[in-house]
């Protein structure tokens, strides 16, 4: 890519570390999956764009996660930084990869952007939601490559 399309992005401070109590590692203990628990499997995902994650660009927030543990469902809703952003298909792909590869097979996952944020919010949803056409780009080397860096783990 060439040109930066959000030249100057706002960045945004990263949420506290969320403090592990005794039950967390207590495998007698039942622990559903909560909006944290999903925000923080998420929000280290990096940005295509820039070197931020797309917790520091409020692409995600953990208010706009729904989690329903009967019904077995993740809801994700993001919110590119500019309302024409090209790379939304992409960031919504590597939230879906980055929760599918994390999440037990149970769960449905739903990611759309969030309501009235992006120009073409419609057309990205429907991809985002036809399993054949995301089954089809994860097929595609070089995307999946891409996807591979934004939700690539940092080495610290």
């Amino acid at each position: 890519m060439s040109e930066l399309e959000n030249i100057n992005p706002n960045v945004y401070k990263r949420s506290e570390e969320r403090k592990y109590t005794e039950n967390d590692e207590n495998d007698d203990v039942v622990d559903p999956f909560d909006e944290r628990e999903i925000f923080d499997l998420i929000r280290n995902i990096n940005d295509p764009e820039h070197p931020l994650t797309l917790e520091e660009l409020h692409v995600l927030e953990q208010s706009l996660i729904t989690v329903d543990n009967e019904k077995n469902f993740v809801k994700v809703l993001f919110t590119p930084t500019i309302p024409h952003c090209s790379m939304a298909t992409l960031i919504g792909l590597s939230i879906r990869v980055k929760l599918l590869r994390a999440l037990p097979p149970r769960f449905k996952v739903s990611v759309e952007i969030n309501p009235g944020t992006h120009a073409s919010e419609n057309a990205v949803n429907k991809q985002l939601a036809d399993k054949e056409r995301v089954a089809a780009a994860l097929e595609n080397t070089h995307l999946i490559e891409v996807i591979n860096q934004c939700i690539a783990v940092p080495i610290q």
